[in-house]
């Protein structure tokens, strides 16, 4: 029986103006019920990898709902626990052309944020388990919730599970009266795969591209520039055994170009580039990103190209999905990767 990957953190309920209204145009929101980790659960269970997804729900019709969501998809949550007052929600004004997007947050006070340590058995969550994989949103809700985060990867290091992160910096998070490196910094050091892009790797640690400002050069983004990070990152935390960057060119909020790079230590992977033109949804890229990541390093561990290839393609995909989740298939992703990005209908 092949073994399950635990993802553990907030799933939320992302309400948005339809189309591209704005906030102050609109009289109703479209409801999706999603969270960096909870969807990268659904990635990888789209790819027939078993998992687990570990939270904590209020008990209401609000809660129930996420629960049925996370269950439509086929995620295992059994782990899961209930208590508190409210789901954490967010609010999504999708953006056009030079306009992005815009995200307000109102999750202060959720059943998660709420979290304190013994809340979860993650002895019994790990026992059937060789992968956990967390983000940095999560501690950044609360100190509630970065320290059972901690208590998480202390116990999957101890059971020698295999620990991935994307460190997902958010600056209209971390409100409680910290510093960000500090707790990021311990954290990730139980890792030993560490995605981030450049704004992740400068805010929490300020590690940085060399002769490269990301906010007016967004466009001229290339692997060579990033070396230098996934090195500083690798002298950081030395059990890292790779380091992952996802890079995005910005020409618009509608067209980005987006490609990835690889580094174990000794040699670089650089995937093909894709230009995405006309985004449908840009939310939870990076976390379909991670979905094939984790799914290509399963499935083959001994070719890092084709794991970065896949998990290239795979968050190309997903941003012609409306929603936070990445529903494509394997087949559909595979069909990318040789090199039909035609969209001709499938008869």
């Amino acid at each position: 029986m092949m073994k399950k990957v635990v993802t553990f953190g907030e799933i939320m309920l992302r309400l948005s103006p339809p189309g591209f209204l704005r906030f102050s145009q609109t009289n109703n929101f479209d409801v999706v019920y999603g969270g960096g980790e909870s969807n990268v659960a659904v990635s990888l269970v789209n790819y027939g990898i078993p998992v687990k997804f570990v939270t904590r729900l209020p008990d209401n019709d609000i809660g129930k709902c996420a629960l049925m969501e996370l269950k439509k998809r086929g995620i295992d949550i059994q782990n899961i626990i209930f208590g508190g007052d409210r789901l954490g929600i967010y609010y999504l004004q999708t953006g056009a052309v030079m306009r992005g997007i815009k995200v307000i947050y109102d999750r202060s006070h959720s059943a998660v944020a709420e979290l304190t340590t013994g809340m979860i058995d993650w002895e019994n969550v790990f026992k059937d388990a060789n992968w956990f994989h967390w983000s940095g949103i999560t501690p950044a809700i609360s100190q509630g919730a970065a320290d059972v985060c901690l208590e998480a990867v202390k116990i999957a290091s101890d059971l020698g599970i295999t620990i991935s992160t994307d460190l997902n910096y958010r600056a209209k998070l971390w409100k409680y009266g910290v510093n960000s490196e500090s707790i990021m910094t311990e954290l990730t050091s139980f890792c030993d795969i560490i995605l981030g892009n450049e704004e992740d790797a400068e805010k929490h640690f300020g590690i940085k591209p060399e002769d490269l400002n990301i906010t007016t050069e967004g466009n001229k983004i290339n692997a060579p520039a990033f070396l230098s990070v996934c090195k500083q990152m690798m002298d950081k935390f030395p059990r890292a055994k790779k380091v992952i960057t996802t890079l995005r060119g910005s020409i618009s909020a509608s067209h980005n170009s987006w490609s990835g790079i690889m580094y174990d230590g000794i040699k670089m992977y650089v995937s093909q580039k894709y230009q995405i033109t006309d985004i449908v949804d840009r939310v939870g890229g990076g976390d379909a990103f991670m979905g094939g990541l984790i799914y290509g390093l399963l499935t083959l561990p001994e070719n890092n190209q084709k794991a970065l290839d896949f998990a290239v393609a795979a968050s190309a995909l997903k941003h012609t999905i409306k929603g936070d989740a990445n529903l494509v298939s394997i087949p559909e992703i595979e069909k990318l990767l040789r090199g039909d990005a035609s969209g001709r209908v499938s008869r």
